[in-house]
């Protein structure tokens, strides 16, 4: 009988705060901005990306723990069952950078989808929050249950963020529609903390049609969004989903509801 070795919510809780307690020493320093070559994912991978990764995967291992494991940095390494999907420092360019937007993020999924990811973690390791979910137990920051409906604004008052790095001409020409009509459109730098701020209602909506974007980048934020009862599809009005690994890439629309993210399709035009 083949032994189930399932990541609880409380290893990926836990790996978070240590990837925390790893990067206060390191974020910001020479020692932490040193270039170390290129990671499994494509990028550039500093000290604090490694040091971010080692702190996850000796966190996890240390419970006993042998899930497949799906990183940027290390890429994938094979193990019993399930798939950890991590991205230790979403935002590297800002912590180097000294900008103080950026996270840790940590999925435990079933199978290698999106779709199939059970628990999730994201901590955000400038102030020290936590967001998580367990599939239909909602999504919490800090214990407290979020939702994404939690703000009433409406028309010229939603708050939008994007990402627009190296974005197509032709995708400009689509955002610069829904820009035209905002008056509040925010560009943060990191991914899954702009979704959690999403899911606790901070942001309406966030946007990214590069094509770019990694499952590894997605999956933990993927399910406290929809936790909290926000929705994420993709442009051509498919519910997301794609396949786990440092080199599966989409684009998506996360909106509050379903409401909004018509609006929004309808503004873009883009199909």
């Amino acid at each position: 009988m083949q032994v189930k070795f399932v990541v609880p919510l409380e290893v990926l809780r836990e790996a978070c705060k240590e990837v925390y307690e790893t990067m206060l020493g390191l974020i910001g320093t020479p020692e932490g901005n040193q270039r170390l070559g290129i990671g499994a994912g494509g990028e550039l991978s500093r000290k604090i990306d490694i040091e971010a990764e080692e702190a996850v995967i000796s966190t996890v291992r240390r419970f006993g723990l042998c899930p497949t494991i799906i990183g940027e940095e290390c890429g994938t390494v094979s193990g019993n069952d399930g798939y950890l999907v991590i991205d230790p420092m979403d935002g590297t360019t800002n912590a180097a950078a000294g900008l103080p937007f950026y996270c840790c993020s940590l999925a435990y999924a079933s199978e290698n989808k999106l779709s199939s990811v059970v628990h999730a973690a994201v901590m955000d390791l400038f102030r020290g929050e936590l967001f998580f979910a367990t599939k239909n137990k909602g999504a919490y920051m800090n214990d407290v249950r979020i939702t994404a409906n939690s703000e009433e604004r409406k028309g010229s008052e939603l708050i939008v963020g994007m990402n627009i790095s190296r974005t197509s001409t032709h995708d400009i020409r689509a955002l610069s529609k829904l820009i035209r009509i905002s008056d509040h459109i925010r560009l943060f730098g990191a991914n899954a903390l702009e979704l959690c701020y999403l899911a606790k209602g901070s942001l309406d909506a966030y946007i990214d049609l590069r094509g770019k974007i990694r499952a590894t980048d997605m999956a933990a934020a993927y399910l406290i969004v929809r936790e909290a009862g926000g929705t994420i599809y993709s442009p051509e009005e498919q519910m997301l989903d794609a396949e786990l690994g440092a080199n599966s890439k989409m684009s998506f629309i996360a909106a509050k509801n379903r409401d909004l993210y018509h609006i929004i399709i309808s503004t873009l035009a883009i199909r």
